[in-house]
């Protein structure tokens, strides 16, 4: 019965105030899109198989307070050897408000879980434009944001690590 009166102080509940860590997405939106079509109409009558190139990169930043910006860029080309069908360049962004979070948890959110919220979101947007260039809906294969998150911190802890005398840690 004593220890009744240590479970109110336990939730650490100052007055009412919510401490409970929380992350989630405010907005989304297309902060930049470019379709280029450079060879058209030529590129139209093209027979051979185009090379997809596909590259994206995430970027996080704070804007003010608990709320972040992340922005995922996409950026998509076909070509053959006879020239650029298209390409196209997506901005795809979301404002992220987080709070009570750790910062190892504010960064896994920012650039891994956010980022695999929106790829469906900007995975439409690029598929729509490419479409709408006037080629076949590119429809991009999904993306494991976590897994390469995870990998990138262990790139980075095994540079880190580099020049350590063995048995220390």
């Amino acid at each position: 019965m004593a220890d009744e009166g240590n479970i109110i102080s336990d939730l650490n509940l100052d007055n009412g105030e919510d401490t409970a860590p929380a992350a989630g997405i405010i907005s989304q939106y297309v902060k930049d899109l470019s379709v280029e079509n450079p060879n058209a109409p030529q590129s139209f009558a093209w027979q051979e198989a185009p090379q997809i190139d596909v590259q994206f990169n995430i970027g996080a930043r704070a804007i003010e307070g608990e709320v972040h910006e992340v922005e995922l860029k996409i950026t998509c080309s076909s070509k053959t050897s006879e020239g650029t069908a298209f390409v196209v360049e997506l901005s795809y962004c979301a404002l992220v408000g987080m709070r009570n979070l750790e910062d190892q948890q504010a960064h896994a959110f920012l650039f891994a879980e956010a980022p695999r919220i929106l790829f469906p979101f900007a995975r439409r947007v690029v598929s729509d434009a490419v479409r709408d260039a006037g080629f076949a809906p590119l429809m991009l294969e999904p993306i494991d944001f976590n897994g390469l998150y995870v990998q990138q911190l262990q790139a980075q802890q095994a540079e880190a690590g580099i020049g350590e005398p063995a048995g220390h840690a």
